[in-house]
């Protein structure tokens, strides 16, 4: 209230002692009389002490705490909220009143700078005051009363916001010095640094140029893996190796050779190409510094330093980048001539299929480098997800390369063809198909041995029976051999089908008309039902339908086509009807 005096912690209280009274002045000396009044009594509210405080205040959020604290000594006033102005925004200070806040805050912004009356619910008068300095708006404060103040007071309030923003202008002007000082030491630094990574570039690009004349020699003189590894090691001091994308081992140089090389196990091999493959530059793995030899993205075989003791620097690296580099090369131009060679023994497999004269096959096999004289086996090769052009034909037979089958290649529509000089494993090659495709949904034909070059194309036929059988069998993906099909190597393809399908219409004629009368599934659930040996919940289980359904369609099957499933010549021949009906003539359900 006007005329009272409100007291900080920056006010000293006066006592009377000191205070001469008006009968006592003839008692001292002048000089007595004339000394000035204590600093408490010509500042009773204690605003030089908080003026000092301010300007002592480490940081600005203490400047803006300090005078919302203290607004009370310059008059009846409340401070009902600060702002600082940070990044070009303001900032509200934790100790804003929340009743208001939002509405204070929106008030503040509308000001856009300027000084402006606030409004808050039960305090008749309240201001925006801007704390602005040369620097421009520092922030604002927001102050109420209980009453009107007078002109001493608002005197003392605007003191007390000059004198903050006083302040804020030191703590806004240190800030920066700080800043600029950090700023400066930065960029001294980063000049320093700079300086010294000149000194090493410089000695860098030496090396470099060293490295990259080495291996263009090695690259221009055709020396291939030996050729590499041998300038890697010379210019590392670390065993270097070359293995293929399946960790074979093509070169070594260097001490320490495992003798004998340890067998790569595929999934392991997988697993470590796609982790190398993921990362930017060599790779550290155990003992070894591995980059992979790419060409167009694609894996052509892994270069790697033995490096147990952990010596390998950045020009290690350097080293071992352009010696991969140079090797891609070597490699990509082997693989183009593989290709050329491959296009050779397509050519002459597709004559083979289709059929040829000896002299003339004999002679273009051994110009390929293979040998026609042995027996050889038609392999067909079929893959769900895979297209049969050239990219998956190449990838058949790298797996077949893989796993040491020697033989020609072909192409067709909907299959790719091999030619092998033996007979293959019978799980080998599905094995490294499905590792280099990603998936298991692939089906491989086998044909029996074929002792005669004119024998090939009736050997591609029962490749071709072998792979259909197995397709329209309950398990689809696998490899089947034409010699192990039993029953069905004696209904295999021929010009005429009229004595099956006379056949067929015998046993099943009725059910299959009722199929097609009724869209239901009679014939499809008999074949099921012989697929899984007659047992009811296998063959429930394969159509997903009910124990109860199948015995209904069972009964239902009985009745149409008056045959006897109990009894054995009906069972026998309405089996064997239904294998024909859904393989041979190719009409599944």
């Amino acid at each position: 209230m006007a005329g009272s005096r409100t007291y900080s912690p920056y006010h000293r209280c006066p006592g009377r002692a000191g205070r001469p009274s008006r009968g006592s002045a003839r008692r001292y000396p002048a000089a007595v009389r004339r000394q000035p009044r204590p600093l408490a009594d010509r500042d009773p509210r204690g605003l030089t002490a908080l003026s000092r405080s301010l300007f002592d205040a480490p940081d600005e959020d203490e400047i803006l705490r300090l005078a919302m604290d203290h607004i009370v000594a310059a008059g009846p006033y409340r401070a009902e909220a600060g702002y600082l102005t940070v990044g070009g925004d303001l900032v509200p200070s934790p100790r804003n009143r929340r009743p208001h806040a939002l509405a204070v805050g929106r008030r503040v912004r509308e000001l856009a700078g300027q000084d402006g009356n606030v409004t808050v619910a039960g305090r008749p008068w309240g201001r925006a005051l801007g704390l602005r300095g040369p620097g421009g708006l520092h922030g604002y404060l927001v102050v109420t009363s209980r009453s009107r103040p007078t002109a001493a007071e608002r005197s003392l309030l605007a003191l007390l916001v000059r004198h903050t923003t006083a302040a804020l202008s030191v703590a806004f002007a240190r800030r920066r010095q700080r800043e600029d000082a950090l700023e400066l030491r930065r960029l001294r630094e980063e000049r320093t640094a700079l300086q010294r990574q000149l000194i090493s570039v410089g000695a860098e690009l030496g090396y470099e140029r060293a490295v990259h004349a080495l291996m263009a020699d090695v690259a221009a003189s055709g020396g291939g893996d030996d050729a590499v590894t041998r300038a890697l090691h010379g210019l590392t001091g670390l065993p270097a190796l070359v293995e293929d994308r399946f960790g074979r081992l093509r070169s070594w140089t260097g001490p320490s050779r495992p003798v004998p090389y340890p067998e790569p196990d595929p999934v392991r091999q997988e697993e470590m190409l796609h982790a190398v493959a993921r990362e930017t530059g060599p790779v550290r793995m155990r003992d070894r510094l591995i980059t992979l030899i790419r060409s167009h993205g694609e894996i052509l075989g892994v270069l790697a330093l033995v490096d147990a003791r952990d010596e390998a620097d950045e020009h290690t690296v350097l080293a071992l980048e352009h010696a991969a580099a140079s090797l891609a090369l070597e490699m990509t131009h082997l693989r183009d001539l593989a290709e050329t060679e491959l296009r050779l023994h397509r050519e002459l497999a597709d004559d083979l299929l289709a059929g040829t004269d000896g002299p003339s096959a004999y002679a273009r096999s051994e110009a390929a480098g293979h040998d026609l004289h042995r027996s050889h086996y038609v392999v067909v090769v079929q893959w769900s997800n895979r297209t049969p052009d050239d990219s998956f034909a190449q990838t058949v037979g790298r797996a077949a390369s893989a796993v040491g089958m020697r033989s020609l290649l072909a192409r067709r529509p909907d299959h790719v063809v091999l030619i092998a000089d033996e007979r293959p494993h019978a799980h080998a090659l599905y094995e490294a198909l499905a590792r280099e495709t990603g998936t298991r949904s692939g089906t491989i034909g086998v044909s029996a041995p074929s002792d005669s070059l004119n024998d090939i194309p009736h050997h591609y036929q029962e490749a071709r029976r072998a792979l259909d059988v197995r397709r329209h069998s309950r398990e689809r993906y696998g490899t089947t051999f034409f010699d192990e099909l039993g029953l069905y190597r004696i209904l295999g393809p021929g010009n005429d089908y009229r004595e099956l399908e006379t056949f067929v219409d015998e046993w099943l004629g009725q059910l299959i008309d009722y199929d097609s009368r009724h869209h239901a599934a009679m014939v499809e659930t008999l074949s099921r039902y012989f697929d899984c040996g007659g047992n009811y919940d296998e063959t429930a289980d394969s159509l997903a339908i009910h124990r109860s359904t199948l015995r209904y369609r069972l009964q239902r099957i009985r009745d149409i086509s008056a045959h006897d499933l109990a009894n054995v010549e009906d069972r026998l021949n309405l089996q064997v009807a239904t294998r024909v009906w859904k393989i041979v003539l190719g009409r599944p359900g």
